[in-house]
């Protein structure tokens, strides 16, 4: 029988379209739901509670160098001396100047008073008519005024060499390099002879000063575990350098602001370093609590399906394979991992996922 050409085509399309499903056998699970306990480990890092570049704050050159790399320092401790044979010749000729304009100052009081003396003996004489002409004394009271603001501008001098001399002279108390608290030399960048000068571009500095007999442990906290973050909970974690020992930090100063890209807070743990046992830069293995209210869903890892474009598990609802988008959970326990989406409790789903297993696909469980 001949049947229209365009009645052919659309007979192989629907026959295309739609095949034949086949029963697929597969192992089932049970989506769990109950409290978490225990804790995840979260990477952290040590860093120094406090460390600060040193600087020489004038410039000259290095005398001496009593610390090294290594060496443990207490506040006001000297790490280096400097000699500055410019500054002293800038002290000795700024006190030079201050002599110079004490000396006009003293003249100058000395002219103010003969002008004054002048002036009342004018005065006097002014009282006898035709004694002194009125110009006179109009002329000596001007002069004596004149005088006086030359005193006035004087004084000013005096007073700026004399500050002049006192900064000079404070200057020269950072000669010496002092430590600014408790802490460890981890660099030195100078020998004796350097010269060296204030913090400025391409300044080098003298010394790198750490505090470590505390430390900062950062971590950074997924969004999920964000409400477990208590300030003054107290923290274990472990170190590579240390295994088999756990330590204790206690929770300080958390970010309050989770990273968009990372969806974690980053939080900071003070760690009280007795012994000098951890140093900064080691990594910390950090078991953050994973306890808190209510139920969580939990699957096996395997359970969940990860593509370039979505996170599902399959889901059996009446026979037939359904993909359910989901999001994965700090917490688990053992080979089941929490998830949240639109998962209940009791949910059958495949122990295994698979992207070949399309939605609307006949399930037999086994």
């Amino acid at each position: 029988m001949n049947f229209p050409r365009n009645i052919l085509i659309v007979s192989a399309f629907m026959t295309a379209a739609a095949p034949a499903q086949e029963l697929v056998a597969a192992r089932t699970v049970e989506v769990i739901a109950r409290p978490i306990q225990g804790a995840t480990s979260i990477p952290g890092e040590l860093r120094p509670y406090r460390a600060i570049d040193v600087y020489a704050r004038v410039s000259g050159f290095v005398s001496s160098v009593p610390v090294d790399r290594g060496s443990r320092v207490r506040r006001g401790d000297i790490l280096a001396k400097i000699k500055a044979p410019e500054m002293e010749a800038k002290i000795a000729e700024a006190k030079a100047r201050a002599v110079a304009v004490e000396s006009e100052r003293a003249a100058a009081e000395a002219r103010t008073a003969a002008l004054e003396s002048t002036l009342n003996r004018l005065r006097e004489a002014a009282k006898t008519p035709g004694a002194i002409a009125g110009n006179e004394l109009v002329l000596a009271a001007k002069a004596l005024e004149a005088e006086k603001a030359r005193a006035a501008s004087i004084d000013k001098s005096v007073a700026s060499a004399q500050a002049s001399v006192t900064a000079l002279e404070e200057m020269l108390r950072y000669l010496d390099v002092y430590a600014e608290f408790d802490g460890v030399i981890t660099e030195r960048m100078v020998h004796e002879g350097a010269l060296v000068g204030p913090e400025s571009k391409g300044t080098v500095p003298l010394f790198r000063l750490e505090q470590i007999d505390r430390l900062r442990l950062v971590a950074s906290v997924p969004e999920a575990l964000a409400g477990s973050i208590q300030t003054g909970r107290r923290i274990s974690f472990t170190v590579a350098a240390h295994p088999g020992t756990s330590f204790t930090a206690t929770v300080a100063r958390p970010a309050m602001s989770i990273d968009p890209k990372t969806r974690t807070m980053p939080v900071e743990l003070d760690v009280v370093n007795t012994g000098s046992r951890l140093a900064p830069g080691m990594y910390a293995d950090v078991a953050w609590p994973q306890s808190r209210g209510g139920n969580a869903l939990l699957v096996p890892a395997k359970a969940i399906k990860a593509t370039t474009e979505r996170i599902f598990v399959i889901r059996i609802n009446n026979g037939t394979a359904e993909w359910v988008d989901v999001r994965r959970g700090a917490a688990g326990e053992g080979d089941l991992v929490e998830v949240s989406g639109n998962l209940k409790a009791g949910d059958r789903i495949l122990e295994r996922a698979s992207d070949e297993i399309l939605p609307g696909t006949r399930i037999a469980a086994k």
